[in-house]
């Protein structure tokens, strides 16, 4: 799937698009493993904002970020996350608004429950 992804960087005047291709399946089939995906996506487009040269594989930990589905005027919904260095925001979704939620919280829950987790954050 392609995910047009636009980002606020802290400090920044302009928001920019970034568009990347995802292994994900379409909104209506999405799985708690496309909903990581995602929010992997998101985070990593802040980082590229930020380190345009870093790993574009880089590792994500899904801990110590803001999160948000929201519905748009047009139809569907939009997830953005926001860090300490900035926002990122992708969408709209046809998928049902609480579905995503649901699923969000899910994932972000076990991520913080596996023993990969870092202890902290940098």
């Amino acid at each position: 799937m392609e995910l047009e992804i636009e980002v606020w960087l802290r400090g920044e005047d302009v928001a920019n698009t970034q568009t990347v291709a995802a292994a994900m399946a379409e909104p209506a089939l999405w799985t708690d493993k496309d909903v990581r995906v995602l929010l992997e996506e998101l985070l990593r487009a802040i980082d590229r904002g930020k380190n345009p040269d870093a790993d574009r594989h880089r590792p994500v930990w899904l801990r110590g970020f803001s999160w948000i589905v929201s519905p748009f005027d047009g139809g569907g919904v939009t997830l953005a996350v926001e860090i300490k260095l900035g926002a990122a925001a992708a969408g709209p979704f046809t998928i049902d608004q609480r579905q995503l939620e649901d699923m969000v919280t899910r994932v972000v829950r076990e991520a913080a429950a596996s023993p990969s987790a870092p202890a902290s954050i940098h």
